[in-house]
């Protein structure tokens, strides 16, 4: 039975997923993807225009899929540190999104969907305000920044990984003891900002 054309599109994404994430788009080939999605290679073009559209296909849709899997909700540094967390574990368990975000800086000058996608973090700078009210817009872009390169950084750098833990990254011990680094590292860093933006509140208060 043939696919439809909704699934065809599925199926090629998933493989150009797998595939752009092992090579980068320059290394990527489309030849490989349409015989993994088992597809014929000129839906490719068809559907996405060429392989760097099927890059962007790609890489959106792996961007939407933890947009709606990691909110950002609640209040306070608790609520920062669930965050975390999730984005730790949502890293881990799909490592084909850092390595996407990593070829992403490597081989393009700007970033697939510009806008869209400074449309969606303007609205993740906006909730985290929210979760921690004190901080002004650069301070939250700064913390979500910090808190996406801490779990995408040794996804992406794993040689560096093994040199540091002797060989141990993928066993479970290790990726345990990496996560609690990450969270402890966020506690100390929110905690921080908030005892600073107390200090700059009650500063404030004395100046009016």
């Amino acid at each position: 039975m043939p696919y439809t054309p909704e699934e065809t599109k599925r199926r090629l994404l998933a493989a150009a997923v797998d595939e752009f994430s092992a090579n980068g788009l320059a290394g990527a080939r489309v030849d490989r993807i349409a015989q993994a999605a088992d597809a014929n290679k000129e839906r490719i073009y068809a559907y996405f225009g060429d392989k760097e559209g099927l890059f962007g296909a790609a890489l959106e849709s792996t961007l939407l899929a933890v947009i709606h899997a990691v909110p950002i909700a609640g209040e306070g540094v608790d609520a920062v540190l669930d965050y975390a967390a999730s984005v730790f574990d949502y890293q881990l368990a799909h490592p084909e999104l850092p390595r996407l975000l990593a070829w992403e800086g490597l081989e393009r000058t700007t970033p697939v969907a510009f806008d869209a996608r400074s449309l969606a973090h303007s609205r993740k700078i906006a909730q985290m305000r929210v979760v921690l009210p004190g901080l002004d817009e650069a301070t939250a872009a700064e913390l979500l920044l910090t808190i996406v390169t801490l779990s995408d950084g040794w996804q992406v750098f794993r040689s560096i990984d093994q040199l540091y833990s002797g060989g141990r990254t993928h066993l479970p011990e290790r990726i345990a003891a990496r996560r609690a680094f990450v969270l402890r590292t966020v506690r100390s860093l929110v905690e921080s900002l908030v005892a600073e933006s107390a200090e700059d509140a009650a500063a404030r208060g004395r100046n009016a």
